[in-house]
């Protein structure tokens, strides 16, 4: 919700305001307008009653449904809202909305989801907003308590204003690979020059990497999506596995791949002997593990 913050003014410039609801309770609410000095309107919806009449409320696993009331201050059903975007005009008729209907709209029926990093909570939120689609989650080195996640030390800089820039800017072709060799893979021979750079020309294309910058400073932590995330992961109707590099010196197994052990006891788990991208140098054993999982 921090990253509404960023594009405000220009919807205040069109003749808008931006209300936000969320399952919370007011008093979560509160402590997260002084964290993040939210300016725009932030309402609870603890009872779902608002979620439930736009038609967007889903039901969690049994699992989920203690922490949300608790979140909630003892109102929630055990439900989540599907996230989702509504422009009103001022008779209150819809004029807009999205409400992640696109793996809908690409007739996507059966999923086989391979997550990673800070994409892995955002498919986890997708996992449990279409668990019926979903066939498998093969995680490779990820976070699961997004709640309690604090990034590893070389990315915080990313976090705050022109250190994220100057830090953006010195990422180049030419350094990234001693990023790669101190981080990404244990055998730098795996990959070659030309694959590195590719990575810093999708991270920054034609926006110099703004939206890098704004992901990383509009990490959501909330407890619901965090929730969320773990209700994903606890499912039982799909299957679900790790795959690690056990040598990954910012997500260690002991530490982030026993989050998933403890939430979903009994998951398979595969370590390889890769560092944190791991899929440049293990992909044949990450394909076959895939593979026996579907």
């Amino acid at each position: 919700m921090a990253e509404l913050q960023t594009i405000e003014k220009d919807i205040l410039e069109l003749g808008y305001q931006i209300v936000a609801i969320s399952p919370d309770s007011p008093e979560s609410l509160n402590a997260s307008l002084e964290k993040h000095q939210m300016k725009y309107s932030l309402l609870s919806d603890a009872d779902m009653k608002v979620a439930q009449a736009f038609g967007i409320a889903f039901s969690v696993p049994e699992t989920s449904k203690e922490g949300l009331r608790n979140s909630s201050g003892g109102m929630n059903p055990g439900q989540l809202p599907v996230p989702s975007v509504f422009v009103l005009n001022q008779e209150g008729g819809i004029l807009f909305e999205f409400c992640n209907h696109f793996l809908g709209l690409m007739q996507m029926k059966d999923i086989h989801l391979v997550i990673h990093d800070i994409g892995a909570p955002i498919g986890l939120s997708m996992a449990e907003q279409n668990g019926s689609r979903i066939k498998s989650i093969t995680v490779l080195n990820s976070m699961l308590d997004v709640e309690n996640f604090v990034k590893p030390l070389p990315m915080r800089p990313f976090e705050k204003p022109l250190l994220g820039e100057a830090e953006l800017a010195m990422l180049t072709p030419a350094t990234f690979p001693l990023l790669m060799k101190t981080a990404g893979v244990v055998d730098n021979k795996v990959i070659s020059h030309d694959e590195m750079a590719a990575y810093i020309h999708l991270l920054k294309r034609e926006d110099e990497g703004k939206a890098f910058l704004k992901i990383m400073r509009s990490f959501e932590k909330t407890k619901a999506f965090t929730q969320a995330c773990y209700a994903a992961v606890t499912n039982p109707d799909y299957k679900v596995q790790l795959i690690w590099g056990e040598e990954d010196p910012f997500l260690s197994f002991e530490k982030y791949g026993k989050e998933f052990e403890d939430a979903r006891p009994g998951i398979t788990v595969t370590k390889v002997r890769s560092k944190h991208f791991l899929q440049e140098e293990k992909y044949e054993t990450i394909a076959e593990k895939i593979k026996d999982l579907i």
